[in-house]
């Protein structure tokens, strides 16, 4: 959630350097989200073994997947930044053919990339936290993050506080150094509430470290797949015109704002499922699981609403480019109108992720996305020509499929039996 919300902020600022600024902040972002995925399924990994450990009373323990993972995180993040940032450059181009796009879109993107470590980390923090109950501590954490994003951005985009003006580029760095400052943040508030735990008292032992590779592998996997499905699209978008990519940003922008509830909802499910199996409690995981869907549904089919009603205005709260608005509105609403099954599909998702069910996962994900919605939002987009309207209606389809998998997939009770 603090991704998406990070990239609010970024494209609310940059939106007034003119849509090329604002494709490139969308496309840059895709690409860092994808550098950065692989990082971000560790957390499924230390979650749902320290969700375990909760579950079964082994406090003094519980922190050693936390360990892990951010050993993890810098073990990986560290040469896979470096290789993506003297990279990007020569990569950028095959994106987005437009000389004014990628001229603001590298340096934005090496900047994000900067941040690939800490967001590894974070997000193993946020794992941690969320598995044992603590998950106040990184909303009031985050809170505090936003804030640095905040001041830092708009001081490097528009030259303000004594700051140089350097446009998107002062967005991303805002950005990456506000991701560093949350690090600083999570370690202090793990040594004092998670020492006893075991924080960096030890690594795991190698049964743990290999149970939560094989938990978090898969997801990362999934991750780094829905990451570069996510570039897929901005590139499918980019095929019918830049001001259909400037009205794509801000529609993901708007949509990763609204299903906000619904990942918030799915990781507690993710915790209290995880917990429920620690306790062998089988029959009080599934109905955490069903619970959990019925405030998802009600919660984002109310967000959804004001896209439906009023799609033009959303849009032109970030840019005030008639024809990016006029492009994005009908999207708009077919968000809007389906935004719903996101309460039954992430949710149902991460209840499986809490139980360790992570390979299923990854293939029902991979395959939806890659098999069906980006072959079919190519052709009803840039091929056929329907432009946005088409590819945004692919995308409705493919969440209906994919609720209706998860919900069989929960049903059927598999996910119950996996080992950690």
């Amino acid at each position: 959630m603090s991704q998406n919300i990070m990239n609010v902020v970024d494209s609310a600022m940059v939106g007034a350097q003119g849509p090329a600024a604002l494709d490139a902040v969308g496309m840059s972002s895709m690409v860092s989200f994808l550098a950065q995925a692989g990082l971000m399924g560790l957390s499924e990994g230390v979650q749902a073994t320290a969700a375990r450990r909760h579950g079964q009373g082994a406090s003094d323990t519980m922190a050693e997947p936390l360990n892990g993972g951010l050993f993890l995180a810098v073990l990986i993040g560290v040469p896979l930044t470096l290789l993506l940032y003297l990279a990007a450059p020569i990569l950028y181009p095959y994106l987005r053919s437009d000389p004014a796009v990628i001229a603001e879109g590298v340096p934005y993107l090496r900047a994000r990339l900067i941040a690939a470590v800490g967001v590894g980390m974070n997000f193993a923090f946020r794992g941690y936290f969320n598995g044992v109950n603590l998950s106040q501590i990184y909303m009031r954490s985050l809170l505090g993050m936003h804030f640095c994003n905040v001041i830092l951005s708009y001081a490097l985009v528009f030259g303000k506080l004594g700051a140089p003006k350097l446009g998107a580029t002062g967005a991303g760095i805002g950005t990456a150094v506000s991701t560093y400052i949350l690090t600083g943040i999570y370690v202090v508030m793990a040594l004092r509430r998670a020492r006893s735990a075991g924080f960096l008292r030890s690594l795991p032992d190698r049964a743990t470290l290999v149970k939560m590779l094989r938990v978090s592998f898969p997801s990362m996997v999934r991750q780094s797949f829905f990451a570069g499905g996510l570039t897929a699209l901005y590139w499918i978008v980019g095929q019918v015109g830049t001001a259909a990519g400037a009205a794509a940003q801000l529609i993901v922008t708007l949509m990763l704002i609204a299903i906000l509830p619904g990942i918030g909802l799915g990781l507690a499910a993710a915790s209290l499922v995880g917990q429920a199996l620690g306790r062998n409690d089988r029959a009080d995981a599934a109905r955490w699981g069903w619970d959990v869907v019925k405030i998802g549904v009600v919660v984002l089919a109310v967000i959804g609403l004001p896209m439906v009603l009023f799609p033009g205005t959303l849009i032109g709260a970030f840019i005030d480019d008639p024809a990016t608005i006029a492009v994005g509105e009908m999207p708009l609403r077919v968000i809007g109108a389906t935004i719903f099954l996101d309460g039954i599909g992430l949710v149902l998702q991460n209840a499986m992720l809490g139980a360790g069910d992570s390979r299923r996962i990854m293939y029902v994900a991979i395959g939806l996305q890659w098999l069906l919605f980006l072959p079919a939002a190519y052709l009803a987009g840039p091929v056929l020509g329907y432009g946005l309207i088409g590819i945004w209606t692919a995308m409705a389809v493919h969440r209906i499929l994919q609720a209706a998998s998860f919900a069989i997939m929960w049903h059927r009770g598999k996910w119950a039996h996996v080992a950690i």
